[in-house]
């Protein structure tokens, strides 16, 4: 990272290593993704044998050394929050998971079945990083997402899991419940969607969260700032 795009001879030089031993190495993080090959710039005439090779670092690498998204994140919202007041922050949530279903969701509002529906939200859902999936529970549907790429964020602004849910509702075409997340220091984010409840039309659902001693739609920096 701090030399590349560097040789393999001169890795070998700074960690006192064949080179053969470090192109084992180095063929390792080329076939995980987490490092990249430039070819050397020539300079004069090109001469006999392969071209030199160099080794850098690709995004997948970096990311080992660890980011700050989370935090940016929070501190955007906060800001957000701040200047344009709580209503600002439902709609950047509004529209982010608008944006994270994207045009597969009216794929899933056109599927047949509210169970079959569910079960195309989640396949949707894990194609964006949130390893879903929709199984049976009593007279309805549990839809668990076993990953949350934004816990960090949601655990201070609720507002994403509140616009989620309503989402889920709109496009499921029913009254859902969340009954845990992920964002509360539960092991899942699982949602229970009712299959004997009668068709609501779109954009006229409700949601319901399981209180934590929180109200739904009240934001954690008020119990922070407390």
């Amino acid at each position: 990272m701090e030399q590349g795009p560097i040789t393999a001879t001169a890795v070998a030089a700074e960690l006192s290593l064949s080179a053969p031993a470090v192109r084992r190495h180095l063929d390792a993080l080329l076939a995980d993704g987490e490092a990249e090959v430039r070819q050397a710039p020539r300079r004069g005439p090109r001469g006999r044998g392969r071209p030199a090779r160099h080794y850098l670092l690709s995004d997948a690498g970096r990311a080992r050394f660890g980011h700050g998204y989370d935090d940016l994140a929070v501190a955007a919202l906060r800001y957000l929050a701040e200047h344009g007041g709580e209503a600002a922050v439902r709609d950047f949530a509004r529209s982010r998971v608008e944006n994270l279903l994207g045009s597969e969701a009216e794929q899933v509002a056109a599927t047949d079945g509210r169970d079959a529906r569910t079960g195309a939200l989640a396949d949707v859902l894990t194609s964006r990083g949130y390893a879903a999936q929709a199984r049976e529970a009593g007279s309805g549907v549990q839809l668990c997402q076993h990953h949350c790429p934004v816990a960090h964020v949601a655990a201070e602004f609720p507002e994403l899991c509140e616009a989620e849910t309503q989402a889920f509702a709109e496009l499921l075409g029913t009254h859902v419940q969340r009954l845990a997340t992920i964002a509360r220091g539960d092991t899942a984010c699982t949602t229970h969607v009712p299959l004997e409840a009668p068709e609501i039309q779109r954009g006229c659902t409700t949601t319901t969260t399981i209180s934590t001693g929180i109200p739904t739609g009240t934001s954690l920096r008020g119990r922070q700032s407390e």
